[in-house]
């Protein structure tokens, strides 16, 4: 057994979210692949499968306070930029933190990195998801934010 868990975690439902532990745990490898894809379509470069992890109505801000409503204004955007971008490292995006604010609504904190030779850079972007119908989660509320260096 867990230390950390009780005993009853696979009868009794969060009591804060209403969902039980192994649909919390579905839900929380959803959203680690949900990062997973993000990261997946920087590195390709490519707009459509970022696109695809929106919800329509989405409001993304860009590290240097560009502000998109909507998905319209955040496909005009990442079309322009991202296939443009001029980097030639790698990029990593990892999990940091999940906080469910409600069943279907969890606040995401990331650790991005973009790792070239000779030079790094961090992000440490904060995504809103919110789970669909489908138990699809989606990016619905996105700021992304640079990382000074020290």
């Amino acid at each position: 057994m867990n230390p950390h868990t009780d005993q009853h975690t696979d009868l009794n439902p969060d009591q804060h979210t209403g969902r039980h532990p192994a649909s919390r745990a579905a839900d929380i490898e959803a959203i680690t692949r949900l990062v997973a894809a993000v990261e997946h379509s920087q590195q390709a470069k490519d707009p459509e499968a970022f696109l695809a992890l929106f919800h329509p109505e989405a409001i993304w801000t860009t590290a240097h306070g560009k502000v998109l409503l909507g998905l319209k204004e955040i496909a005009d955007f990442t079309r322009r930029v991202l296939p443009a971008a001029n980097w030639d490292g790698r990029v990593s995006y990892e999990v940091a933190h999940v906080l469910f604010i409600r069943p279907d609504v969890a606040a995401v904190k990331v650790r991005q990195r973009y790792l070239a030779p000779g030079q790094e850079s961090e992000g440490a972007p904060l995504y809103v998801l919110s789970r669909q119908g489908d138990d699809r989660w989606l990016l619905t509320a996105c700021q992304n934010t640079a990382v000074a260096a020290d």
